[in-house]
C-alpha cells in the first residue's frame, strides 16, 4: 500500500479532519509537552485542572513512557480509538518529549494515527523529523497573515535563544508558519490550520489568511472563536458571536474546506469529540501500570522559567486577584514570570489540602507546599510564621509580605529578588 492510500484510509477515521468520522472514532491527546516558545495574548496554560475545557488545559503532564503506557489502558475501554495526538499543553515542537513519544508510538502502536498540533515556530526545522516518525496529520495555529496584525496577538517569541517581541516576533513566527505549512504539505502531510477569530483585531484579515494557507497546501481550515481567559491580555475582549463565526466560515468556504465540528479540546482530551472522557483516566498511574505522576511531580515538571532574563515568583491568594492569604493557609498560589519591568501570569498551583495546624504533620505539609513552588525565587504572602519562613528560605525562596493585588505583589516580589 503506497503512502497516499495509507493517508486516505487514515483520513476516513480521523475525527478532526473528517466530520463523518467524529461520530464513530475517538482520539486521545497525550499531554507530554508543557513548554511553550511563544506567548499568545489569549493563552493561559493550566495544569492539574479538571473543570475547564479548552486548549492548554490538562489534569496531568506525563512522561513519554507514561503516556504510551496509558494508551494501552484507554484502548481497553475505548476500542474505537484511532488517533493519538500531541497538542500541548505547551507547544509540542518545543519539547523533546514529543519526539520520544512519537518514537514509542511508532514502535508500539503503528496501527494508530499520529497527529501533532503546533504554533508552527519550529516547524521548518522539524518537519522532516515529524514525517520520519510517522506523523501524517498536522495542525498549525496561525492567527495573522501580516506582522501588523500578528504583533497585536502575540506577546513574545523565543527563537534561537533570543526573546523577540512586537513586530519582530510576529515577523519571525509568520514566516516560519508559512514555510512550515508549505514543507509539510509537500512532504505529504494533511495540514489543518486553526485560526482564532478575535473581533476587532484579526477578523477583517481572516479571508486573506485562509486564501494564503490554502495556497501553501492546507487541506482544511478551522476558524475558532476567541475564549476570553482570566489572567491573559485578552481576558476582557469579547468572543465572536456564533452568527459572526458562521458568517466568516461561510465566506471563507468559497476558498477552502471548513471544519465546523471542532470542540476546542483540552490537551488531555480522550474519546469522541462530543464526549470527552478524559476525567475517567486522570492519574491512572496510581494503579499497577504506573502511568501517572503525583500532583507534586506535575508541579515540578511544569513550573519553568521560559526566559533567562526572567524570574518566577508566587503569590498566595484565594480569589486570584489579591494577596489575601498567609503561606500556611493559602488555597492556591499564582505563578508569575518577571524581568523586573513587566510581569506575566504563568499558571495557578493548588495548595495541599488542610492538615493539623501543629506538630510534625503540619510541618510536613508546609514543607510539601514549599516544594510545589520549586523554581520560584520568591513568594508574596499576607503573613507568615517563623517555621514556614525558615523552610522557604532553606529552599532558596525569599518571602515578601504584601497586602495588595496579585499582579502588583508579583512585581514587588520580583523586584526584591532582582535587586
Amino acid at each position: 500500500m503506497d503512502q497516499e492510500e495509507i493517508v486516505r484510509r487514515a483520513l476516513d477515521t480521523h475525527p478532526c479532519y473528517n466530520e463523518e468520522a467524529h461520530h464513530k472514532f475517538a482520539r486521545m491527546h497525550l499531554p507530554v509537552a508543557p513548554k511553550c516558545n511563544i506567548q499568545c495574548n489569549y493563552c493561559n496554560r493550566r495544569y492539574d485542572c479538571s473543570n475547564e475545557s479548552r486548549p492548554g488545559v490538562t489534569s496531568e503532564v506525563l512522561s513519554p513512557r507514561q503516556a504510551v503506557d496509558k494508551v494501552k489502558f484507554v484502548l481497553e475501554k475505548i476500542p474505537n480509538l484511532t488517533v493519538l495526538g500531541i497538542a500541548g499543553p505547551g507547544d509540542p515542537l518545543a519539547n523533546e518529549e514529543t519526539f520520544e513519544t512519537l518514537r514509542l508510538i511508532k514502535e508500539e502502536y503503528p496501527e494508530l494515527t499520529s497527529c501533532i498540533s503546533t504554533n508552527g515556530l519550529m516547524l521548518p526545522k522539524r518537519a522532516q523529523e515529524l514525517y520520519d516518525l510517522g506523523v501524517r496529520f498536522l495542525t498549525v495555529t496561525m492567527n495573522a497573515a501580516t506582522p501588523d496584525v500578528g504583533e497585536q496577538i502575540y506577546g513574545s517569541v523565543i527563537w534561537e535563544g533570543h526573546k523577540l517581541s512586537g513586530r519582530k516576533a510576529a515577523e519571525r513566527l509568520i514566516e516560519n508558519q508559512k514555510d512550515g505549512i508549505r514543507m509539510c504539505a509537500k512532504l505529504g502531510m494533511v495540514v489543518k490550520v486553526n485560526i482564532v477569530m478575535v473581533p476587532g483585531i484579526n477578523d477583517a484579515q481572516i479571508p486573506e489568511l485562509v486564501s494564503e494557507v490554502k495556497r501553501l497546501g492546507a487541506y482544511i481550515i478551522n476558524i475558532l472563536p476567541l475564549i476570553p481567559v482570566a489572567g491573559t491580555k485578552f481576558e476582557n475582549r469579547r468572543a465572536p458571536t456564533p452568527s459572526e463565526r458562521k458568517k466568516m466560515m461561510d465566506l471563507c468556504s468559497a476558498d477552502a474546506r471548513m471544519m465546523r465540528h471542532c470542540r476546542q479540546c483540552r490537551a488531555d482530551a480522550i474519546g469522541l469529540l462530543g464526549n470527552d472522557r478524559s476525567s475517567e483516566f486522570v492519574h491512572i498511574g496510581n494503579c499497577a501500570a504506573g502511568c501517572g505522576p503525583s500532583k507534586e511531580r506535575i508541579a515540578n515538571m511544569t513550573i519553568e522559567n521560559p526566559d533567562e532574563e526572567e524570574v518566577l515568583v508566587a503569590v498566595a491568594t484565594t480569589d486570584g486577584k489579591d494577596v489575601d492569604s498567609g503561606f500556611g493557609n493559602a488555597k492556591m498560589f499564582r505563578i508569575y514570570a518577571s524581568d523586573g519591568k513587566t510581569v506575566r501570569f504563568i499558571r495557578d498551583v493548588k495548595a495541599i489540602a488542610d492538615s493539623p495546624v501543629a506538630g510534625q504533620e503540619h510541618r510536613d505539609r508546609i514543607s510539601s507546599t514549599a516544594d510545589l513552588l520549586e523554581g520560584c525565587k520568591a513568594v508574596a504572602v499576607s503573613e507568615i510564621g517563623h517555621m514556614p519562613e525558615k523552610i522557604l528560605l532553606s529552599k532558596g525562596i525569599a518571602v515578601v509580605i504584601a497586602r495588595t493585588d496579585a499582579d502588583t505583589a508579583a512585581a514587588e516580589a520580583a523586584a526584591a529578588v532582582l535587586q
